[in-house]
């Protein structure tokens, strides 16, 4: 594990990720206060780590955070194949209808939840 400061991590965040990717994780300080975990997702040992990019991306395009095109490259999917997933589960393509916080928050336990899940 590593520490870094929140300074370091805005002046330098390619070697706190570097950092992330060969450690187990990177722990970002807030004056001798830990404030975030940064980890590699590589690291998680996730069964299906595919599955779960393309979740971020939809969750993130979801809530406005990023536009349709940089959801798939975050999922690595090409655009027409990200969209139609979107379209596909009833998610507006055009900014309008966006969720509400309650929305996000949910969809943010469900991910934990899953994450959270036993790997058989």
């Amino acid at each position: 594990m590593q520490a870094v400061n929140i300074r370091q991590l805005k002046n330098n965040p390619s070697s706190a990720l570097a950092a992330a990717h060969e450690h187990d994780m990177v722990v970002v300080m807030n004056r001798d206060t830990p404030q975030a975990v940064l980890v590699d997702l590589e690291q998680l040992g996730l069964p299906n780590l595919p599955a779960v990019r393309v979740v971020l991306a939809v969750s993130l395009f979801r809530t406005g955070s990023v536009s349709a095109g940089f959801a798939a490259r975050v999922a690595g999917k090409p655009l027409s194949e990200m969209l139609t997933l979107l379209s596909g589960q009833g998610i507006p393509l055009t900014g309008e209808g966006k969720p509400a916080g309650d929305e996000a928050r949910r969809d943010m336990r469900r991910a934990r939840d899953w994450l959270d899940k036993p790997v058989a």
